[in-house]
């Protein structure tokens, strides 16, 4: 026999406004009772019904004003109960008011102060209570037949109460708040409507057993991103799943809903706190400077850009050859450039020709120079186009600098530049190289001279073709979760933090540095990969498999620690660093450059490579058929 399910319907509007104004009704009439004492022989005194139907009649014209009517009974929350206090305030003001006019021309109080105050109290309490019922009617007869899903919520502010009553009010998914966590003790062991206040840390394991948890939604928007860690390994060993309510401002027009309630986003749990920056020593570099950008639509690129404008520079000349994702950079920018000029210029930096003409166009005070090939594997391939774009490209931006008499030019590279194994690495190595030593000899000639500043990343969380993006996409696929071997680790930023010590090294340097940034603790990518599996829902080995695929060509299993006291020096910002490297003749490696770019036109990728290592002595290849040149080299 088939069930019937009954189809329930959202009343009206105009039904909710006539049944608010019987219970408004109800409520003056009692107010002229309660007045008296009950006593009807007085009531004769006053125009009872005169005073009734103007309490009623204003009530009806501040519903309308307030809305107090648009909300779903069956929903009631703290929100309702405010727009039913305006209501309320509003008809009692309006109703006395009228009575004060009509007492002042016709010498008749309508309604009196004592009755007007009595009405307030009644009609709120009225208008509350139906509403309330209805409420707890509606959850007992159309609550779901499966048993109700047991939800914890931690943090016990505004957000933590509002996101409990959003849980519970969607009947789909038959949620039910049984505790609260916060990490104030005080709170602990108190009651909220009905819910109790545990600690995390001494009833994690009780309240999980107890209540048969399913579920905790982080609520408090001022976890640290230690604590979330802590928070969230606890809850992926006792596989609960772990959702996140988004900050105020994203609210949708002030309110939330249940479909906001949204997954951990593994990037919340491996970014760190927010760095402090010297705000007025990078504003008075960039405010009113004409700034330029190169690859400037890329992941780091766009976010400097974003942060640039931020400053209120002249202009910002936004430097990409790729036409697509330059236009749709452009579009966003445009709402929020301030006073500050955009250009969006398509162009190659490889292009001498047309990067001279952009510099005489546009004069740049600044330059940020984050165009390049940055792929491993790719480069590794494809030796010839490395050198082209991050040499090449390199050293045409760098000399145009000299020539336009550009301020500083700010060159990003990569952690991979330190004793590298791979082409990309080597490469930028090469174009660090060239920078700097241009740097030492033109500031001997002329201290006035442009200041080449170099910053080093390691990986950024969500750039394009980062492994966090690769992981969601395979996970959405249903796995397998590819990662090249067990023990490989990787060091993490965020593309914000890396693009701040962009601009904070820009603003500090004075030529010649190579900045590195405290990575803090490296992370193992295959527990990564387990995190990321969990947060969705999915148990790693069961429900997704994790799939060995040995190392890429070029690729270390362990990067390079940066932040090596051995290797560096502090700078007055405890999280940059200033890396210790040795000093280059600026002939020599102008002429080894010339070389190196002549051959990377021969298409002899061993010839260019042997180049590349002659330059780099630290260059050893690792799982690259290129690894012959260093056997070749150490048997010489």
């Amino acid at each position: 026999m088939e069930k019937t399910t009954l189809k329930i319907r959202i009343l009206p509007r105009w039904i909710i406004v006539l049944i608010d104004l019987v219970f408004v009704f109800f409520s003056a009439l009692l107010a002229f009772i309660l007045r008296f004492n009950f006593d009807y022989s007085k009531l004769d005194d006053f125009n009872i019904n005169h005073g009734i139907f103007t309490f009623v009649g204003f009530s009806f014209i501040s519903s309308l004003i307030t809305r107090s009517y648009a909300g779903i009974v069956r929903y009631t929350g703290l929100q309702d109960a405010g727009r039913i206090l305006v209501t309320v305030t509003l008809s009692t003001l309006l109703s006395l008011a009228a009575s004060s006019l009509n007492y002042y021309y016709n010498d008749v109080i309508i309604i009196p102060v004592s009755v007007a105050i009595i009405a307030f109290f009644t009609s709120v309490i009225f208008l509350f209570s139906y509403r309330l019922a209805v409420k707890q009617l509606f959850a007992y007869f159309f609550r779901p037949d499966r048993k109700k899903k047991g939800i914890v919520v931690y943090g016990t502010g505004r957000s933590g109460l509002i996101t409990r009553q959003i849980l519970e009010n969607d009947q789909r998914n038959g949620n039910k708040v049984v505790a609260f966590f916060d990490d104030n003790r005080q709170k602990s062991g108190k009651i909220i409507d009905g819910v109790k206040i545990f600690d995390f840390n001494r009833d994690f394991q009780k309240v999980v057993t107890t209540y048969d948890v399913k579920e905790l939604v982080i609520a408090d928007r001022n976890l640290s991103i230690e604590r979330k860690n802590s928070v969230v390994d606890s809850c992926l060993r006792a596989e609960i799943r772990v959702r996140v309510v988004p900050p105020v401002d994203h609210w949708i027009r002030g309110e939330l809903s249940y479909n906001q309630i949204r997954e951990l986003n593994i990037e919340e749990l491996l970014g760190r706190e927010s760095i402090k920056l010297d705000n007025r020593k990078i504003k008075s570099e960039l405010r009113g400077k004409r700034v330029m950008v190169t690859g400037a639509a890329g992941s780091i690129g766009s976010e400097i850009v974003r942060q640039i404008l931020f400053y209120l520079p002249e202009c910002v000349i936004m430097l990409d050859q790729a036409e697509s994702p330059l236009f749709e950079l452009n579009e966003e920018v445009l709402s929020r450039k301030g006073t500050s000029k955009i250009y969006p210029v398509i162009g190659d930096v490889t292009n001498d020709e047309r990067m001279d003409a952009i510099f005489s166009e546009y004069l740049p005070d600044i330059v940020f120079h984050a165009a390049a090939y940055k792929h491993v594997p790719l480069m590794e391939r494809n030796p010839f186009e490395a050198v082209l774009c991050n040499v090449k490209g390199t050293k045409i931006m760098a000399d145009l600098s000299v020539k336009y008499d550009v301020r500083k030019f700010v060159m990003i590279s990569t952690d991979k530049a330190v004793n590298p194994t791979n082409v990309m690495g080597a490469s930028k190595r090469i174009a660090e190289i060239y920078v700097q030593s241009l740097n030492n000899f033109i500031k001997n000639s002329n201290p006035e001279a442009t200041r080449f500043i170099t910053t080093r990343f390691g990986n950024v969380l969500g750039s394009n073709g980062s492994v966090i993006p690769l992981f969601k996409k395979q996970i959405l696929k249903g796995g397998p979760v590819t990662v090249t071997h067990p023990e490989i680790t990787r060091y993490f930023m965020t593309i914000p933090e890396a693009c701040q010590l962009v601009l904070e090294a820009g603003a500090m340097g004075e030529g010649g540095e190579i900045f590195v940034f405290d990575m803090g603790k490296s992370v193992k990518i295959v527990d990564l990969a387990r995190k990321m599996i969990n947060l969705s829902g999915y148990q790693p080995g069961k429900d997704i498999e994790i799939v060995y695929t040995g190392l890429r060509s070029g690729e270390k299993l362990y990067e390079e620690v940066l932040s090596s006291k051995e290797n560096s020096m502090p700078t007055y910002h405890h999280k940059i660093l200033i890396s210790k490297t040795r000093e280059f003749d600026f002939g020599i490696v102008k002429n080894d450059i010339y070389n190196l770019i002549e051959a990377a036109f021969d298409q002899d990728d061993l010839k260019l490579v042997g180049i590349m290592k002659y330059v780099v002595p630290e260059f050893k290849s690792n799982q690259s058929k290129f690894e012959i040149l260093d056997d070749n080299r150490s048997v010489s």
